[in-house]
This record gives C-alpha cells, sequence and structure tokens, in this order.
C-alpha cells in the first residue's frame, strides 16, 4: 500500500502546518465534528454562559477513540465534546447506560497520569447533571440547522451537539478544541490505554496495530472507507488464516495506529485544500507533494496556471487579452514562467503523488483508488508542461476569459457531451483525460470526435457556447494530430492545401462576408454559414454550392455601396485564391470533413477580425 506511506509520510512534513479549523491537519486521535452549543465554565466546573453556534463557526476538533470515531448506531462516547444523549444526565428518556459510558470514560481520563484541569472542570459540571436544564433555561432548543441553500432542518434534542469553553485563571485559550496542552493529554492517555504491540507493515516498526480505519474522508460526512475489514460474519472466505473473527486481518496486513491516522488526516488536509472534486458522484482527484511544496494542479486550464488562480477560469479581462495578442511567442514565455516559478520551489527528484479515488455511493460502501502516480517532481512539471503546450489553443469562455491555452478536463467533458451531462458520463471522461495529462497519452479519438461534431452544430448553441467549444474542440484535435506526429500553427498557415483546411477557410469567409452584410443593414441574425455549418462537415460540397447561392444577394447589397463594394472585393479575391488552391477531386468530394477544417475556420476568422485595414475596419466587430 504505497499511498499510505506517501500520505504517512506527507503528513510527517507538514505537521506543523497552521490553517483554519476544517482545513488543517488533525491531530492523533481526533475527528472534527459540527457542534451546535458552546457551553462556557470556570475552573471549579460552573456554569457561566451558553450560546448556539452558527453554521459558520460550528467545526470543532475534538478527542475520539477508534471506535467513537467510526460509530453508526452502537453506544461509542467520545471522550469529552458529544451529544446531549450521552453527556446530559437530566435529558428526558436518556440512555443511562449510554451515560455511564461516556462518564466512565471521562473519568479514567481525569483521573489517569494525563489528566487536565480543562477536562477535570467538564466532568465536575456534567456530575451535576444540570446541562439539559441549563440550556433549556436559556431557550435553546429547539436546534434548528441550515444548509448551504438556507434550508433549515429541527434537530433532535438528544442529538445536539456540545463544546466546551474552560476558562481557568492565567489561560489565554480558554477553547478547548484548541488547547494544545489539552489535545496532548488526551493523545497520551489513549496510547497508554492501547499497550498493544505489532509490526507494522507499512513501516516496518514495532507499534499500536489499528483496530479500525478513519473515515469522514472526503466531507464531514462521508461515511466510505479505503480500509474496512468489518464483514465478520456471514459472506468472505478468509484463506487459512488461523486468528479469530475479529483479528483475522491483522495474519494478512497490519497498519499501525499512528500510521493509518496520519494518513488519513492528511488525505483529508489534501483533499480540502487542493483536490478535484465531482460533487454529483463523489469523485475525487488529488496531486501533491510529499514535502508539502506548492505544485500546480493538473486539472486547471492554461489561464489559471499563469495567472496563479487556483478557482477556474475568471480572470481580469487585461491579463486574459495580453495571453491573445501573441499565439505563439507570448503563450509560450507565460508558460515557461509559470512552469519556472514551480521549478524554483520544486526539487527536480522530489516526489510527486496522482491519486484519484470513487465509491459506488457518494456517501458509502467502500471507497477505491482508481487512478494512482508517482512522479519526481521534474518529469511531473515536465509532463504538465507540454499537455498545455500540445492543446494550446486561443479560447474564448467569455469577455474576461480569453486566452491562449488548454483547456481544464472539466470543461473539455461539457463541451464534448454538454453542459448537462450527467455525473457518471462527466467522470468517466475526467478518468480518461488524467493519463493524457499525467502519463502524455494520446487524447481518446472519441473525446475529439465528439467535440468536434458539438462545435459543428453552431445552430443548436448560443453564441458565446458555440464559441467556447471551437475553441476546444480546435485545441483538442491540434493536441491529438501532434500526437499523430501531425503539427499545426495556432495562426493561420496560408501555403497548407489539405482539403479539410481550405474547406474550413472557405466557411469563414463566406460567414464573414453575410455577416458584414448584415450589420450595414442592422439586421442581427444568422449566417447561412452559421445555419447549415453542421450539413457544411458532412457534406461540403454540396452545401458548399447552397452557401455560395445564398450570398448572391448579399453581394449585391455590398456592391451597392463604395464602401462595401472595396470590402467585397477583397474577399472575392481571397474567396479565388483559396479555391485554386483545390485539386479537383477534393472540391468536388462530398465525404464528410475532420475537425481540420474547424482550425482552418478559426484561423481564417481570426486573420479577417484582426486585420486593420482602412476599408474594412468595420468587419472587426461582425463576429464579435
Amino acid at each position: 500500500m504505497p499511498w499510505l506511506e506517501k500520505l504517512f509520510r506527507t503528513y510527517e512534513n507538514c505537521a506543523e502546518n497552521i490553517e483554519p479549523v476544517g482545513t488543517r491537519l488533525w491531530p492523533l486521535a481526533h475527528v472534527v465534528k459540527r457542534a451546535h452549543v458552546e457551553v462556557a465554565l470556570d475552573a471549579t466546573g460552573k456554569l457561566r454562559r451558553v450560546r448556539k453556534l452558527g453554521r459558520d463557526e460550528a467545526q470543532t476538533v475534538i478527542p475520539a477513540t477508534e471506535a467513537s470515531a467510526g460509530r453508526t448506531s452502537g453506544p461509542a462516547p467520545h471522550p469529552l465534546s458529544d451529544e446531549l444523549g450521552y453527556c446530559a444526565a437530566d435529558f428526558p428518556g436518556l440512555d443511562r447506560a449510554r451515560h455511564d459510558l461516556y462518564m466512565k470514560q471521562l473519568s479514567e481520563w481525569c483521573d489517569s497520569a494525563f489528566g487536565h484541569p480543562k477536562a477535570k472542570a467538564v466532568r465536575t459540571y456534567l456530575a451535576g447533571g444540570s446541562i439539559w436544564s441549563d440550556l433549556s433555561r436559556e431557550g435553546l432548543f429547539p436546534v434548528e440547522l441550515e444548509d448551504s441553500q438556507g434550508k433549515k432542518t429541527r434537530l433532535a434534542d438528544e442529538k445536539v451537539f456540545v463544546r466546551w469553553i474552560v476558562e481557568l485563571p492565567e489561560d489565554a485559550n480558554t477553547h478547548a478544541w484548541e488547547d494544545r496542552g489539552l489535545i496532548e493529554s488526551w493523545v497520551l492517555f489513549d496510547a497508554a490505554k492501547n499497550p498493544d504491540i505489532d509490526l507494522c507493515m507499512v513501516t516496518g516498526l514495532k507499534a499500536r496495530p489499528a483496530q479500525s480505519h478513519p473515515r469522514f474522508v472526503r466531507r464531514s460526512r462521508d461515511g466510505a472507507k479505503l480500509i474496512s475489514a468489518n464483514d465478520s460474519d456471514g459472506y468472505t472466505f478468509r484463506g487459512r488464516f488461523t486468528d479469530g473473527k475479529k483479528d483475522f486481518g491483522r495474519q494478512a496486513c497490519t497498519v499501525s495506529f499512528d500510521v493509518t491516522q496520519k494518513a488519513h488526516n492528511a488525505l483529508r488536509w489534501l483533499i480540502g485544500r487542493q483536490s478535484y472534486r465531482d460533487p454529483g458522484s463523489g469523485q475525487v482527484f488529488i496531486a501533491w507533494s510529499i514535502a508539502g511544496s506548492r505544485i500546480p494542479d493538473p486539472f486547471m486550464d492554461t489561464l489559471s496556471l499563469i495567472l496563479g488562480d487556483q478557482n477556474g477560469t475568471e480572470s481580469s479581462g487585461a491579463h486574459s487579452q495580453a495571453l491573445v495578442s501573441d499565439a505563439g511567442q507570448e503563450f509560450a514565455l507565460r508558460l515557461r514562467g509559470a512552469i519556472a516559478g514551480f521549478r524554483a520551489k520544486l526539487q527536480p527528484t522530489e516526489d510527486i503523488v496522482v491519486m484519484g479515488m470513487e465509491s459506488a455511493a457518494a456517501d458509502k460502501g467502500r471507497l477505491a483508488i482508481t487512478f494512482y502516480r508517482e512522479l519526481k517532481g521534474s518529469e511531473f512539471l515536465d509532463r504538465l508542461e507540454n499537455w498545455h503546450k500540445q492543446y494550446a489553443w486561443p479560447q474564448n469562455f467569455g469577455k474576461d476569459a480569453r486566452f491562449v491555452g488548454a483547456p481544464a478536463p472539466r470543461t473539455i467533458a461539457e463541451v464534448a457531451y454538454g453542459a448537462r451531462l450527467d455525473d457518471k458520463l462527466r467522470k468517466a471522461t475526467v478518468e480518461r483525460l488524467l493519463p493524457c495529462i499525467i502519463d502524455g497519452q494520446p487524447m481518446p479519438l472519441s473525446l475529439v470526435t465528439a467535440a468536434s461534431r458539438r462545435a459543428a452544430s453552431r445552430a443548436g448553441l448560443d453564441p458565446w457556447e458555440w464559441e467556447k467549444c471551437l475553441g476546444v474542440a480546435c485545441g483538442l484535435f491540434r493536441g491529438y494530430s501532434k500526437s499523430e506526429g501531425k503539427e499545426y500553427q495556432m495562426a493561420l498557415e496560408e501555403q497548407r492545401t489539405t482539403r479539410d483546411y481550405l474547406y474550413g477557410r472557405l466557411l469563414a469567409l463566406a460567414d464573414n462576408i453575410e455577416g458584414y452584410a448584415l450589420r450595414l443593414a442592422d439586421e442581427n441574425r444568422d449566417t447561412t454559414a452559421a445555419r447549415l455549418m453542421q450539413r457544411f462537415a458532412d457534406r461540403p460540397s454540396s452545401t458548399w454550392r447552397n452557401i455560395e447561392l445564398a450570398l448572391v444577394p448579399y453581394k449585391s447589397r455590398l456592391r451597392a455601396s463604395e464602401k462595401g463594394a472595396a470590402f467585397l472585393w477583397k474577399r472575392e479575391r481571397l474567396l479565388d485564391e483559396i479555391q485554386s488552391l483545390f485539386s479537383s477531386d477534393d472540391f468536388t468530394s462530398d465525404r464528410p470533413l475532420t475537425a481540420e477544417f474547424l482550425l482552418g475556420f478559426h484561423c481564417q476568422r481570426a486573420t479577417l477580425l484582426k486585420k486593420a485595414e482602412p476599408d474594412d475596419a468595420t468587419d472587426k466587430t461582425v463576429n464579435e
């Protein structure tokens, strides 16, 4: 299980990382729970005040046993902070056995050599048996929970979770969940209470064996586990292991308590701060440096990589436009500079891990590792740089997100199959793309084809969506062609005479001529080229004849004005030049076009818009 060893080492290297609760590394023998009520005591255990907690301040680190950390329905009390059903002796209908277990465990801790004054103050207060009455008197019930959409649900009174503030003399840190002394006190007591020693097959050292392994890996209510062996009855063949049902796994593979705790805590921490997550399917991917160095996210697009924006493609228009100004040198220099920034902080031999996980159900069942790669720092950066170079193309994701580069995997999935694709298809598509990024494998042809078909279906898309699809499809085809040994430039190649590329150029010219005529007449509608783009891709020769005939009235309209006549003369001259580059058989053939025609279309259109000749300056706004 190399992933356990890598995560364990990550925890050891990053243990001193101080971050807000919920994203920091959890201590050993602790979990994070959502508290609902905060109770403040003095050093003698007398009540001072209580208050209800809001959603944003509820995350609380609490001591936990192996049993309580994974409890579902059976009684397994947390040592200090817990639900009223465990700690309130005066709760109506209290399960006395459950409360006694809680108080016994708390007393054992307080009376041990590792007892802490704050834990003793809590025990003194709870021994008085008045917490339920005190909270009721303050009007804290009922407790309502509010989700991220603002919907409120009432929480059962026995499920109300209590955390503690203990105000000791000369102790500025009154919060029990942030007291390092209290945390260390429980860790030492928990270790002393579990003296069993066995060989850990991850570190090769003798240590306390883990009896169970943590859950809550991907999110706070995640019940899925990466390691589980709790099916002690009924249906699992265990081969020739001779241990009893409870301990049979120790003959197969023993993992120490410290290793599994630290590894899972590091995994939670990484997922919380730098993962790609698909909420619908529960799919999670993470990439990290074992030493804790900052690395680029392989799931971001080039704009986010270059600008250092981890949140996606949104950025300022000034930066975005700067990337478009030169499709070759400007892009290459910025990408090289971004990667160089990471190389300066990342050692070439530093270990990098990329790992993917998912479960059959979103929040339960078994959590499977679906992707795992170990790379050196230099190798990881080289492959990431190659990905962004190979699949680079001018992208238009909106007014403030125009850039040259490769799209993000999630964007590719949405372009290929539509923004409303289901969770399973999105998940499967991202899984197919990850080897292309991390291993340098070729792009699946089916993805290139799907993206190209959607880009050709211009009439069925909104203008902004079609622009996005066009740029992504061109980038995918260019990258796929490079893996097949065929190079395309990001600028117009006037000497390229392949049939599909030339037909794409013709379509861009027809769209430009009609669009210009419509704009002069203040008409806002799609051109014939736009409406017939999909048909043109399937039957180019016969469709081109229809498009040419449809241009006749617009040409007549342009010839009626001096400005329009000059514009038309230049476009017709260019049409003749392109048509002369065809061989006769290619021009008359009606076989379908490949996605290469999109490259010819996009490059020709960009060239027409970029020209700043006086006679056709107005043309620059035709297709914007």
